[in-house]
Formats: structure tokens, sequence, C-alpha cells
């Protein structure tokens, strides 16, 4: 489930002069080949997308496209505010801080080491079984909270058993695997993703029908996920008895208590888990208070709860979180705010237009690809919003399976490079976290063969398989 924010935007609010959008789109095209060259260039992701969205801001300041002016509130009056600052999803920027903060200080309490000591003997010690395991427990936490959070904890556990099993050579495949998945689990329902909703909603799609026509596709990518991802990292069965024997030994050792220093704190750590599980899962419902505040005040909320048992010594766990992830993505959601202000993601979505008109099939799979395409290096929220409207106000009205093709194409996406969505991103950076080295290409590279599995599976659903499904 993708927890980002629609961000304060008016597509087509004012007219754009077409140089200053062409220049804008140079610049979101300078910003991903530097992103591609990272480590020729030898710059963080976070310094490139921050000096590029200084330039934006500057350009848009010069050529007078950002809309200055006091900020409209809910009661009426009106609020000074940097113009930029509407743009940044803080939606995304607190559920990352609250979640890392909430499953750093859990794990202290030994939880994630006996979940993961569990599985682990659950498995026998087999890798692939693990990868089972661990594979479709991303998928259903991707589908019930949000992919952001679904990606640090479960990535956490992979670390976690992997380095018990003495397999930690495993880890990148099971961290990019688990990755990819949890954009795959974000198109289970309709409130998994925020273009589902964006998308769902204007389509008029219901809870039960999103949720019967997804989930075939689900199911199907999930185990071709883990299958290919099994083959291509080379995370084995245990072929020997031999094998076997040693491998059910060695977990048979293990203590899943190990690590726990206090049965109270463990039990309330379970306790605060499965509750932040549940207000994460209902946050997405706006009738009731905690769903007005957002997935990212639920995270801050249980990492407050969670840092008063360490109160007097919270510097520590400040100190662990990932600034530079968490700045990436300010100065992301600043730099694609100016780019759709200087009318960049509009371009895409005219671009994009005359593929409508080819008809259900040819247009509907061009259509699919394309919003893959665009989303994977730009914001998919704003995409899914421009793309929505012209298929609204298409006359007559588009063929169902077009809907599909946007909602399906801007989440798998972001399985095409690190920044096409915030949990490939955080997949990467607990790679870093444990000296798992990999580039902007390196991703690609190896995520690629992946991504074009899925949008092939996904193109052949959505225009031979969907219309036959009941809903």
């Amino acid at each position: 489930m993708d927890i980002s924010l629609l961000a304060a935007s008016d597509h087509g609010a004012h007219a754009v002069e077409p140089w200053i959008t062409y220049l804008f789109s140079g610049l979101l095209g300078a910003m991903v080949v530097c992103l591609a060259l990272e480590e020729k260039i030898h710059a963080k992701k976070s310094v490139i997308v921050g000096v590029t969205a200084v330039i934006a801001l500057l350009l848009g300041a010069f050529t007078g496209i950002l809309p200055f002016g006091p900020v409209d509130l809910p009661n009426g009056h009106k609020m000074n505010l940097p113009v930029f600052i509407p743009g940044i999803e803080w939606g995304v920027v607190t559920i990352i801080l609250g979640s890392s903060l909430f499953v750093d200080v859990t794990s202290k309490s030994g939880l994630f080491t006996f979940i993961a000591i569990k599985l682990t003997k659950m498995s026998k010690g087999d890798p692939r079984r693990l990868l089972w395991f661990y594979g479709v427990m991303t998928v259903v936490f991707s589908a019930v909270l949000n992919n952001v959070t679904a990606m640090i904890i479960v990535g956490s556990l992979s670390a976690v058993s992997l380095g018990k099993l003495g397999q930690r050579e495993k880890l990148l495949g099971f961290l990019l695997v688990e990755g990819l998945l949890t954009n795959i689990g974000g198109l289970l329902t309709l409130i998994s993703s925020v273009p589902n909703i964006i998308v769902g909603t204007t389509a008029e799609i219901g809870f039960i029908t999103f949720f019967l026509k997804a989930a075939p596709y689900v199911v199907v990518a999930t185990a071709a996920t883990i299958v290919m991802g099994a083959r291509v990292f080379g995370i084995e069965s245990l072929k020997t008895d031999e094998e076997r024997a040693v491998a059910l030994g060695q977990v048979s050792s293990f203590d899943e208590r190990d690590g726990i220093e206090s049965m109270g704190f463990f039990w309330f750590g379970a306790a605060m888990l499965l509750l932040f599980i549940c207000f994460i899962a209902s946050a997405s419902f706006d009738g009731w208070p905690i769903g007005k505040l957002g997935m990212g005040f639920v995270a801050m909320m249980f990492a407050v709860i969670m840092l008063c048992k360490f109160k007097s010594s919270v510097g520590k766990f400040y100190s662990g979180i990932d600034w530079d992830l968490l700045f990436f993505f300010v100065y992301l959601f600043v730099a694609i705010y100016a780019m759709e202000q200087a009318g960049v993601l509009e371009l895409i979505g005219k671009g994009i237009e005359p593929i409508i008109v080819m008809g259900a099939k040819l247009g509907g799979g061009l259509l699919l690809v394309s919003s893959a395409v665009a989303s994977s290096v730009t914001d998919n929220i704003p995409l899914a919003a421009v793309l929505s409207n012209i298929l609204k106000s298409m006359d007559p009205a588009v063929d169902p399976r077009m809907w599909w093709s946007v909602i399906f194409g801007a989440n798998l996406g972001g399985n095409l490079t690190p920044i096409g969505s915030a949990s490939t991103l955080v997949a990467v950076t607990i790679m870093h976290k444990h000296d798992l080295k990999i580039s902007f290409m390196g991703f690609v590279k190896k995520a690629l063969p992946f991504a074009i599995l899925h949008i092939i599976l996904a193109t052949a659903y959505v225009l031979f398989v969907l219309e036959h499904l009941p809903g």
C-alpha cells in the first residue's frame, strides 16, 4: 500500500509557455541521468535530487509558474507558506520516519528476532521455503498496511533470519524480491495505493469488484516473482538428506527467546505491533478521527509511544534515522511539484492521450506500458490524476480496460527504477545498511527482467482475462 498523500495541486490551472515545459522536461531527464551515474559522479541521491529541486524552484520563480501567495485553510483563513511546502507529500516523510523509529525501538524488545527465528524454524532452514514465507508476507503487509512499512518490517526480519542461518550472501536477493513484491501487493485492493484510490473512484470501481479483478493477477505475479527470484539469485532448496539434516539441526538449536531481556516489554511490543497494523490498515478510512489525521500520524504516534520506554536515551534512536533517505524524498517532492506546475506531467498525459483512441487492446496495452515507464521516473500520483481526468473526459466512454491499464501501469512502474516507488528505494537503503552496495543502474539491471515480466503479465491479464472475471 503506497502511503503518499495527494499534493495540493491544480492541473492546468494556469497557462505555461511550451518552452518552459520543455526546459523543465530536460531538467527532469538530467536528474534521471545523474541518478543513473551516481557512482561515477560520486554524489548521494539526496544531493542530486536536492540540486534539481533548487534549480527547479529558481527557474519556477523566474518564469512565474509557481503559485505564490497565501494558502487557503479549511476554516476559511489563509496562511503564508513557502511555495514548495504544499508540494511535499508529508505522509511519505512521516510514515518513513515514524515506521523506522517504531521498528527500531520495537526490535529492542526481541519481537522481530522472535518472529524471524519462528519463521526460520518453520522453513527448516531451507532458503527457498523461507523466501516464499517472506514473499507472501510482503504482499499481505503491502495490501493491508502500506508498502513502505511492509518493506521496513520484512526487510528487518529477512536480515535477522539469514544472519541466523549464516546465509547473509542471499540477503540482496531477498531484499530485491521483497521490494518488487511491495508494488505487486499494492495492487490487491482499492485502498492499497493512492493511484488505486484516484483511478478506482473516478471509474466508480467498488471495493469488492476491485479485489476480485486484481487478486488473480497478484497471486500469479507473486508466484512468478518468487520463482524467478530464486533462480536469478541462486536461492535453492536443500537437495540432499545430509543438507536437510544439517540445516534442521542448525535451526533446532536456535532459541527464539534470544534477545528478549524483558518478557513484559516483549509482550508490550507484540501488542503495539498488532495495534500498529490495525491502526495503519484502518487509517485509510476517513470516517473516524485517526483516518482524518492519516497514516503518517499513526506511524509517528506509535513511534512516540515506544520511545517512552527509553525516554532518557532517545538520542541513540534519532541518530540511527536515515536522514539521507528522508531528505531525498523531500527534495524529490519539491522537484516533481515544480515539474507539475511547469506542465511536464500534463505533457506526459497529452503524449499518452493519442494512445487511448487506438482501441481497447492496442491502446490499452500501450497505455499500460507508457504509464509504467512514466511512473518509474516521476510521482505516480499526479500522473494517475492526469490520466484519470483524460479518461473521464473521453466521449464516448472508454473501455473499462483502459482504467485498469492505468492502475496496473502506475503501480508496476515502481519496479523499473529505485526511485519509481518509496518502497523500492527503502529496499535499496536497507541493502546499503547491511553493506550490500547497489547503484541506481545496478538496481535497474537486476530489477528490469522482473519488471518486464510483471508488465507483460499485466498487459495480457488486462486485455484478455480481466473482462471475463466477475465483478
